[in-house]
């Protein structure tokens, strides 16, 4: 579940606090996250209104040379306190399709965790589709905002291939390669993440009004900054470690020397993700960077969709991401049609999410989990194998049975 709220329902300390840091600190702030470390959300934030830190002092491990690191960091957090809105206006926020989901929600990506101190306080989302089962099956496509046509074809390919195959797309919705596969993933009815430098009711680029209206309601608009926070510069890069947390890869279709693309591709092997290029004209300045990150960085060569399911697919469930299967794209055959396995035939984890669906309708992931009495990880791993093999599809309130 995530933090939004529907009218009259009051978020708990813990998320009002997570939700007023995000007004309060810049994303990535490594004083912050030092503090989350030892102090609760609400702790932190009522000593900031206090002027007063916690979790300093003798015995507590820290130096002078932090504590004047965390005072000037105090300084910076208290000068936007004039700026915080309300109790009442930060529950609020639900209005207009925005929520909030923060560590330890069932919608939380546990993914993010691997960013230590530097792990997003909390994420603000638009679209109705569940962050955590969109990033279970995800591949980062980025590169340069001055794409080539070349670039933007193979982009938007590859983004429609892997949706079809039932695989998230995330990028940072600019202009060029991000907006090649946005589009790509839409145009295959495929779910598809834009990771957001601003507030998710905040248009950047002003032209991308439309797409991002299409991104949030066939999947999810993102951002760690609150709504209606501009953006700027440097929120760029720190934004791009969030991409590359969420992919399972991360594939640079087109990106030059200094590219922003290269340093989504930096936070991806730092964290020891998969990382991929596809190779472009070599008297191309637009590819200079993709071909870079291949001699030097160790990065995979891809020219297709199928390259990259090649290195992201576990071994142990190949079905799953058959063509045509996947969580996004279910097999249009039945399952005794000689895709896979019958239902004897499943797992017992399997069987019990398959029976937990309803026989009309559908539920979302978090119930599915419930009713089937396995956690969120498993019943993951269950739902693409089934919607793989068939005996499930995708619809508007998660999964149903298919309809055949």
């Amino acid at each position: 579940m995530s933090c939004g709220r529907s009218p009259g329902v009051r978020l708990s300390e813990e998320k009002l606090a997570r939700a007023a840091l995000t007004y309060l600190a810049e994303p990535g702030d490594s004083a912050l996250g030092a503090l989350l470390a030892i102090c609760s959300p609400a702790e932190v934030l009522a000593a900031i209104k206090a002027d007063m830190l916690p979790g300093t002092g003798p015995g507590c491990g820290d130096t002078p040379a932090s504590r004047a690191a965390l005072d000037r960091a105090l300084g910076r957090w208290r000068a936007r306190l004039p700026g915080l809105p309300d109790d009442e206006r930060l529950a609020d926020t639900s209005r207009d399709g925005i929520r909030l989901t923060c560590p330890g929600d069932a919608e939380w990506p546990g993914v993010l965790d691997q960013l230590g101190q530097a792990r997003p306080y909390a994420l603000w989302l638009r679209g109705n589709t569940d962050l955590r089962f969109a990033y279970s099956r995800s591949v980062a496509v980025v590169g340069s905002r001055a794409a080539t046509s070349y670039g933007g074809h193979v982009a938007g390919e590859i983004a429609a291939d892997l949706g079809e195959r039932g695989w998230t797309v995330v990028s940072g919705g600019a202009y060029g390669i991000d907006a090649a596969a946005h589009r790509g993933a839409l145009a295959a009815e495929a779910v598809t993440v834009a990771v957001l430098a601003c507030g998710v009711d905040y248009p950047y680029p002003a032209g991308h009004v439309d797409l991002f209206a299409a991104i949030a309601a066939q999947g999810l608009v993102v951002s760690e900054w609150p709504p209606g926070r501009h953006p700027a510069r440097t929120r760029f890069l720190v934004r791009n470690r969030v991409i590359a947390a969420l992919g399972c890869g991360t594939v640079i279709v087109e990106a030059g020397e200094r590219s922003g693309a290269l340093n989504t591709a930096r936070h991806a092997a730092n964290l020891g993700k998969p990382l991929m290029a596809v190779p472009g004209p070599v008297t191309s300045a637009q590819s200079a960077g993709c071909h870079r990150i291949i001699r030097d960085w160790g990065a995979s060569c891809v020219t297709r969709a199928a390259d990259i399911i090649d290195l992201l697919s576990p071994l142990s469930a190949p079905d799953a991401l058959a063509p045509g299967g996947g969580p996004g794209r279910p097999s249009q055959q039945a399952p005794d049609a000689g895709r896979g396995p019958s239902r004897d035939d499943l797992d017992p984890d399997t069987a019990r999410v398959l029976d937990a669906l309803p026989t009309r309708g559908g539920a979302g992931t978090s119930t599915i989990a419930v009713e089937a009495g396995v956690d969120l990880d498993t019943v993951l791993r269950c739902l693409g194998r089934l919607a793989g093999y068939g005996f499930i599809e995708r619809c508007d309130r998660g999964w149903r049975l298919h309809r055949s």
